[in-house]
């Protein structure tokens, strides 16, 4: 699907499927990522909020406390996505906006979500909302947070009262976004809020955000039929340039971890025995009866997450160590460009889960360090890397894998968490000191490629 010049056009072949009409091709963000007004209209703190204002935690002292300022310039940003002929917009609520710490709703935080819906739907565009982008209450950590399985129950009452309020505007519900992340990230290497860093507190934290999933899906079918409900999990393809067993078994126990950590619980009822066996004999989830048999309430969708290849090689103790490659493109964040590694675990998941249900690329794209030259921001790699990553989406829709629809990581430049404001994913360039918007050429391109399909010729 590459293109002869990736700065200056986009043209999938006739029979990509990308060109279906039935193929959803959108952009998302995430509400802390973009909202800002951290205090407006009685929102609490959240986790991110606490984490990003402790020295040292997040690169150059960036909070989200203002970002891209959506929450004021809401109206403008839904004329710019109506502007690019997206199908649909994958956007999260911000749990502390819209729920007071006794748990009543707050209804100047319901209110904005209820306008923004509305305005996407008046103009065409499909809905996809995320319950939970990682912007935990902090009341809520202060009360033991996600090792905490009343967090479980509180996430369900939130979903029931969102679902409630907002029914008939959602398309796509959407429980977690990557719990991958909140749990390893956030509890287990201390990487990202809360900043704990405890294997064992990972997987409780994994275990209950798993349970909420699956008491919230209940609550989202019995307020809002007509929508769709899944969840989106982040996943990692492992390889290795090692040569001995022990290397191989490296790469294997890597997509364990990563992947099968999430996938096995929601789509086998059983967290893989390996994975506690082999690599963490002394963490294990506190699993109580019927707790799997809820997290596995089957799935409407699978939304799927994913960046780069990690290569990795054994340790020596029975686990892996990663060994990036030599020579190998990278992004600006310096994960490897590795499309190849998108198709291979879709087809991988396809082969080992006979219940896959249909799924949704809910987040790809790269980050790059993209300037304003001239009125223009000329992002050809990121030309080329939507370009190759689509067509391994396509590669694997060929190979038997129900893939419905693909999100382009990020509508806008935002607040990328640890990393603040240096790192550049959107297809639009965000000025922070001014808050204009500039489309990037890989946004025009985007625009023009969906014009074609809606009038072809």
């Amino acid at each position: 699907m590459a293109a002869n010049d990736p700065g200056s056009t986009f043209d999938p072949p006739a029979d990509a499927v990308v060109r279906r009409p039935d193929f959803l091709l959108g952009v998302a963000t995430a509400a802390y990522q973009i909202e800002g007004a951290a205090t407006e209209d009685g929102r609490l703190p959240s986790i991110w909020d606490t984490f990003s204002a402790t020295p040292g935690k997040v690169l150059h002292g960036d909070t989200g406390a203002v970002a891209c300022d959506h929450y004021l310039r809401w109206e403008e940003d839904v004329e710019l996505l109506a502007g690019l002929h997206v199908d649909a917009y994958r956007l999260s609520i911000a749990w502390p906006r819209v729920v007071d710490a006794a748990g009543r709703p707050n209804e100047k935080g319901l209110a904005f979500y209820r306008k923004l819906l509305r305005r996407l739907k008046e103009k065409g565009i499909r809905t996809s909302v995320t319950l939970y982008h990682w912007d935990l209450p902090q009341h809520l950590e202060d009360a033991g947070g996600w090792r905490n399985r009343a967090t479980a129950y509180r996430f369900a009452e939130y979903a029931d009262l969102v679902s409630r309020e907002l029914a008939g505007l959602v398309d796509f519900w959407s429980t977690l976004n990557e719990p991958w992340c909140s749990a390893m990230l956030g509890y287990g290497t201390g990487h990202h809020a809360p900043g704990q860093a405890d294997l064992l507190a990972a997987n409780q934290a994994m275990h209950h955000l798993l349970l909420g999933h699956g008491l919230a899906l209940a609550t989202l079918r019995r307020n809002d039929p007509a929508s769709r409900k899944g969840i989106v999990v982040n996943v990692g393809r492992g390889t290795t340039d090692g040569t001995t067993p022990d290397d191989a078994r490296a790469a294997e126990l890597f997509e364990l971890q990563h992947n099968d950590w999430v996938l096995d619980p929601l789509l086998r009822g059983q967290y893989p025995p390996r994975l506690h066996d082999e690599l963490w004999p002394a963490a294990r989830p506190p699993v109580q009866d019927g707790d799997l048999e809820t997290i596995g309430t089957p799935l409407d969708f699978l939304g799927i997450n994913y960046y780069f290849r990690t290569n990795v090689r054994a340790d020596g103790n029975g686990g892996y160590v990663e060994v990036p490659l030599p020579g190998v493109e990278r992004t600006q964040m310096g994960w490897e460009v590795h499309p190849d590694g998108l198709r291979d675990l879709l087809t991988g998941f396809h082969r080992r889960y006979d219940n896959l249900p249909p799924i949704y690329i809910t987040e790809n794209g790269m980050a790059s360090d993209d300037r304003v030259v001239d009125g223009a921001v000329v992002d050809r790699q990121r030309i080329a890397f939507l370009e190759r990553h689509l067509a391994a989406v396509d590669e694997a829709v060929k190979a038997g894998v129900d893939v419905r629809g693909y999100y382009v990581w990020s509508l806008l430049d935002n607040f990328e968490w640890a990393f603040g404001y240096e790192r550049r994913f959107g297809i639009v360039h965000v000025d922070y000191a001014t808050q204009r918007r500039t489309p990037k050429r890989s946004a025009e391109l985007l625009r023009e490629f969906l014009a074609r399909r809606r009038s072809p010729s």
